[in-house]
């Protein structure tokens, strides 16, 4: 369930919703190195930053409201577009499989700006904040629901990769620097809550 080993192409063909998401954290981030880390256009960069990062300050005195969304394909440092594209890569597939590619970019989408509207009620006014974090969480709510509710749909083993990511990523959320610790938590009880919904009249 876990295991990537499709040639690129049928990759693509096979996960499209995954492969679009993808593409368009690399392009950013890729954008954001050329023109910010690389000094190419640091003007351009950091006004991209400003309009895209999400801002309570913005969003609340400002109007920036498209800041609930676009944090969500913000990332601009290495090792973090490195550890979220790879645990999208990762366990995004096998869920865009179950839930067919709508539900599933509704759910990635959904989590995400439900951790991103958390974030705006529940930290200080002048809390910022960038990554898609809060839907991969939201998509680890997911698959604890399955593991819970409809183990039948996933291997014995593979409930048992679950369990330790989950709780690896949840542990690492209180120990780690820098981390929105309240975003990672609701994007995963959003999941966990949400998941019914997106199995709804679905067969697998």
């Amino acid at each position: 369930m876990f295991i990537r080993n499709e040639p690129f192409k049928l990759f693509i063909k096979l996960y499209p919703i995954t492969t679009i998401i993808l593409a368009v954290d690399l392009f950013i981030y890729l954008l954001f190195l050329i023109t910010g880390t690389w000094h190419v256009a640091p003007d351009f960069a950091l006004r991209m930053f400003v309009f895209s990062a999400g801002s309570n300050d913005a969003i609340l005195n400002q109007g920036a409201w498209w800041q609930l969304v676009t944090p969500i394909f913000l990332h601009i440092h290495f090792s973090h577009i490195l550890f979220n594209a790879f645990s999208l890569f990762i366990f995004g597939p096998a869920l865009e499989v179950m839930l067919g590619k709508w539900r599933y970019a509704t759910a990635f989408l959904a989590t995400g700006i439900i951790a991103n509207i958390a974030a705006l009620f529940l930290e200080p006014v002048g809390f910022s904040h960038y990554g898609a974090s809060g839907a991969l969480f939201g998509l680890l709510g997911i698959y604890i629901f399955l593991v819970i509710f409809k183990r039948e749909s996933i291997s014995r083993q593979d409930q048992t990769v679950v369990f330790v990511i989950v709780l690896i990523s949840l542990i690492s959320s209180f120990i780690g620097a820098d981390i929105d610790v309240m975003g990672h938590l609701i994007g995963f009880l959003s999941g966990l809550i949400l998941a019914p919904l997106f199995f709804f009249n679905r067969t697998e």
